[in-house]
């Protein structure tokens, strides 16, 4: 049963470092293209909505990647015994982080470097 939970938290924790914004790489290569493509899909269905659909995409992948990385490292090094929740201030640290990376998109769409395709 341990090696299934190892593995598991090996599999979320993974996924959660490629979502978080812990890496040079990550937000370039994996959270800006998967929040472009949402953003691009909401701005069909709402003309005017890219802006703020590419904001709240890149913000859900980055928290969603903190969540899952923080999980994934508590099923893999952690006894059941020692396993602490996801608190406030854990969130609070992943939401300023992610406020920093926010910014640097709202510039880049002002500035027209970013654009929806359609």
């Amino acid at each position: 049963m341990r090696h299934r939970q190892k593995l598991y938290g090996g599999i979320l924790g993974t996924i959660g470092f490629l979502l978080s914004p812990l890496s040079w790489w990550n937000d370039l290569f994996v959270n800006f293209p998967i929040a472009y493509a949402c953003a691009c899909a909401v701005n069909l269905l709402f003309k005017g909505a890219f802006l703020s659909a590419f904001i709240v995409s890149y913000w859900i992948t980055n928290v969603l990647g903190f969540i899952l990385l923080q999980k994934g490292l508590d099923n893999t090094l952690k006894d059941d015994s020692e396993k602490k929740k996801y608190s406030l201030k854990d969130f609070l640290r992943d939401i300023l982080l992610s406020l920093a990376y926010t910014l640097l998109i709202v510039m880049l769409v002002k500035l027209g470097i970013i654009k929806p395709i359609i």
